[in-house]
């Protein structure tokens, strides 16, 4: 070090070097200021004895004291040393605050107050995230558990070997809090190996550390009836079910004499099923479909309802009548398959052949059959649900796709006019008052009131009350003119129970019109008995 430097050394005021002191302009415009500053203050005589104790009573292993050695500089800070500055040209010195800046405040915190100097940042807290997602579902709380294993021991104590498929059904009603006719396909799930026991430790193996205590009945019923390997339901999934509803149901008793209509039942309420629920139409009912729809509020119905009859969704006997003795009556030679030429007569003749040969081309659904030119039971089951409830959403849809001939998703105004030019010569033919499309057009649009009056768009339809009456104007006579006359009696049952649909109200009546002409063929046959039966009471 020279003789300069030396000088600098001996003439540096320490409360100027306080880097705390020097303003951020400062040190902006000088970078280098701080390394000068702190040079300096390595420099100065009581800095070295600072440092010199500091190694001696680190060498010796005492502990560090914070507060000897602050005040140790402190001290050195108070020594008074000659100015940095020449006389009259220091800068003047900012006052300082009683309270001071919270910046200064930050900058000047002694190591005192953050403790040992080798671990002045703390760590963070790690928060614990609870566990949100379980492959198997949640598992069932404390309580719950218990309560299922105290019903279990109730139910098994008596049965120290297990339970057979015949003594299950208070498992499945009682524990399980399913419909009695899932008992079987609950039972089979269990007893994997096909010995016909059920054993307490199996059932809970399955039902409580399997999680299906804490998942909804809808999520209970998938994973029962489904195929291991499968993500979704088919049609052959729910025969085990509908086979012990025949088996148990006190109203379908009558029918264990005749097994062939057993199973035509047990068809048509499957195709039901999925013509409602399986919006895709591919056949494959996923868990999202079966929470969609209302199939579990029916299957519960069933269960508890004796009058089969009285649950209109799915799994009444009427409607399964209505349907199946119309098919009848259309297959002339009853080989179980519908042409054209049977369609036709369907309703009276009502429809239009334009729209039978729409239906043929398999546009709105693929047919079932296999056979060319030919529709199937089931295929005959969704158009028969179709055409007596066009405003559901699957019929709204099923016809949609019948009148957009060109398939871009949009009924236009000559799409529209192809159909209904059949409609108009069939008027003509009839003597009737023709009704020009001009005219039908407008009490289209009124009725419907599309965002666009150009084309009417599928979103349209299902948001107007009144859509079905569209495809009625187009390809329906009859129903066409009772819409027209706006029959008061057809007025009135809607307004007596708005909650039946129009399906409903068309299997209702078609029922007893039926059950008329099966007791006036009793009757003529000499069996006066008939009488005493209600007109509404099944074959």
């Amino acid at each position: 070090m020279d003789d300069r430097e030396m000088v600098d050394a001996a003439t540096l005021d320490p409360e100027l070097l306080q880097l705390q002191e020097v303003s951020s302009f400062a040190m902006k415009a000088s970078p280098q200021l701080a390394d000068e500053l702190f040079a300096q203050w390595l420099s100065l005589p009581d800095t070295g004895r600072l440092v010199k104790s500091l190694i001696d009573e680190a060498k010796a292993g005492a502990s560090f004291n914070a507060s000897v050695n602050c005040s140790s500089a402190n001290s050195a800070a108070n020594n008074p040393l000659p100015s940095l500055f020449p006389s009259g040209s220091a800068p003047p010195i900012s006052p300082r605050s009683a309270s001071s800046s919270p910046r200064v405040s930050k900058q000047r915190t002694s190591p005192s107050s953050l403790g040992s100097p080798l671990k002045l940042v703390t760590e963070p807290v790690r928060e614990v995230i609870p566990q949100f997602y379980f492959q198997n579902g949640r598992p069932p709380p404390k309580e719950l558990k218990e309560q299922c294993l105290s019903r279990v021991n109730h139910i098994f104590d008596d049965h120290l070997d297990g339970l057979q498929i015949n003594e299950f059904k208070s498992v499945t009603k009682d524990i399980c809090r399913l419909p009695s006719f899932f008992s079987s396909a609950l039972f089979r799930k269990i007893d994997t190996d096909c010995i016909g026991i059920v054993t307490k430790d199996a059932f809970i193996k399955y039902w409580v550390d399997g999680n299906m205590l804490t998942v909804d009945a809808a999520t209970q019923i998938f994973r029962i009836l489904k195929q291991p390997d499968c993500k979704y339901l088919t049609q052959a999934d729910f025969k085990p079910v509908l086979q012990d509803l025949l088996a148990t149901h006190p109203g379908l008793e009558f029918l264990q004499s005749t097994p062939e209509f057993q199973e035509r039942y047990a068809e048509t309420v499957i195709y039901r099923i999925f013509y409602y629920i399986n919006r895709s139409g591919n056949g494959r009912l996923t868990l999202r479909e079966l929470k969609r729809g209302n199939l579990i509020a029916a299957m519960q119905h069933a269960d508890e309802e004796e009058d089969i009859n009285k649950v209109l969704r799915y799994f009444s006997y009427e409607h399964f009548y209505v349907i199946y003795c119309k098919f009848w009556e259309l297959d002339t030679d009853h080989d179980f398959l519908i042409d054209k030429e049977n369609l036709i007569r369907y309703g009276n003749h009502a429809l239009t052949y334009r729209i039978v040969d729409r239906i043929f081309s398999q546009v709105p659904r693929k047919f079932t059959s296999k056979i060319e030119g030919k529709m199937g039971y089931e295929d005959f089951v969704y158009f028969m649900l179709s055409e007596e409830d066009k405003s559901s959403e699957p019929g709204l849809e099923y016809w949609f796709k019948c009148i957009d001939l060109d398939g871009n998703g949009v009924l236009t105004l000559n799409e529209m006019q192809f159909f209904y030019e059949e409609q108009l010569h069939r008027m003509e033919c009839m003597a009737q008052e023709p009704v020009l499309f001009e005219d039908i057009l407008c009490q289209i649009v009124d009725m419907i009131a599309p965002e666009r009056e150009e084309y009417i768009t599928l979103r349209d339809l299902k948001g107007c009350k009144l859509s079905g009456n569209v495809f009625n104007i187009l390809f329906n006579l009859n129903k066409f003119m009772a819409f027209e006359t706006r029959d008061p009696f057809l007025i009135r049952q809607e307004r007596e129970d708005p909650t039946l649909t129009e399906w409903d109200r068309f299997a209702h009546r078609e029922y007893i019109r039926l059950s008329m002409e099966e007791d006036g063929e009793d009757v003529s046959n000499g069996s006066a008995e008939v009488w005493d039966e209600s007109l509404e009471a099944p074959f």
